[in-house]
């Protein structure tokens, strides 16, 4: 991965949807050729020189300070996620050269208390993601709502790889699109924090040549993380779901992240969830 490219592509995707007007900024004369902030513009409000800000857009600046990053941030409106993402990147070109081998990444043991959890929450889809969004482990519920996880060979247990080469992927996700973009954005910040990552390279890599559709949304450069709100689900069996989606970092497992998929009580979603369940039980006994 170029990690220079990178960072100047992640810059001038965040400088183009920028207005100097948005900002309060007299724009500098001349015919715009490119929508949003100018380099010079940008060094203004940020309080570099040109020449700098040049230089940090190429990654030829790898000694950037913390100071001169949050500046950059304020004056492009970045958010806290795509602020962490810079400083990922910079981080990036700063410890080590980008052709260097990549190492390999470190296994993700799911420790038997988060997996007797799992089990313990019953009805309740839930599962752990790991790094560049790996399926670790699923309970029973979640195996039935989403996937059977535990089924599928090791590179394709990633909520990626599913979300845009699985063939029901379309059909689960009344709101694929956005699903979509959250699972790109959710990428991008794992290749900032984990840049010698083979697997996640292998992985984009995989996409970028299966998927038009992530071709598309990758060039966006947006930046986020999975963390809460209502999916819509369809589910061959159990018809349509709004779910509350909540996602908890484990203690002492920074990398790992529960995901629990619960429906309001009293709902038709909690109910046709139960019944979901209840038919697994019944086929299993």
């Amino acid at each position: 991965m170029d990690f220079r490219t990178e960072l100047a592509s992640f810059l001038k995707s965040r400088r183009a949807r920028v207005r100097p007007e948005d900002l309060g900024v007299r724009p500098l004369g001349g015919r715009r050729r490119v929508p949003g902030l100018r380099r010079e513009e940008l060094a203004e409000l940020a309080g570099v020189s040109v020449d700098y800000y040049v230089r940090l857009e190429q990654g030829r600046s790898l000694n950037v300070s913390d100071q001169v990053l949050d500046a950059v941030a304020r004056a492009l409106r970045l958010d806290a996620a795509e602020r962490a993402h810079l400083g990922h990147l910079t981080r990036a070109l700063r410890d080590g050269d980008q052709s260097s081998a990549q190492s390999a990444p470190a296994p993700q043991p799911v420790r038997i208390g988060v997996r007797i959890l799992l089990d313990a929450v019953g009805d309740v889809p839930a599962l752990v993601l790991g790094r560049r969004l790996d399926v670790l482990a699923s309970n029973r519920a979640a195996r039935a709502l989403f996937v059977d996880f535990d089924a599928l060979p090791a590179a394709q247990r990633n909520a990626a790889w599913l979300h845009f080469l699985h063939p029901g992927s379309r059909d689960l996700y009344p709101d694929w699109e956005q699903a979509a973009r959250d699972t790109v954005a959710a990428l991008r910040m794992d290749l900032g924090r984990f840049p010698c990552d083979d697997r996640l390279c292998t992985l984009l890599a995989e996409l970028s040549v299966r998927s038009d559709d992530f071709r598309r949304l990758w060039a966006e450069h947006h930046v986020g993380a999975h963390a809460h709100g209502v999916w819509r689900v369809r589910h061959p069996v159990a018809g349509e779901l709004n779910l509350n989606r909540e996602t908890l970092r484990l203690p002492g497992e920074p990398d790992q992240a529960l995901v629990t998929f619960a429906a309001e009580p009293g709902t038709a979603s909690q109910k046709a969830l139960r019944g979901l369940t209840d038919q697994l039980v019944t086929a299993a006994g």
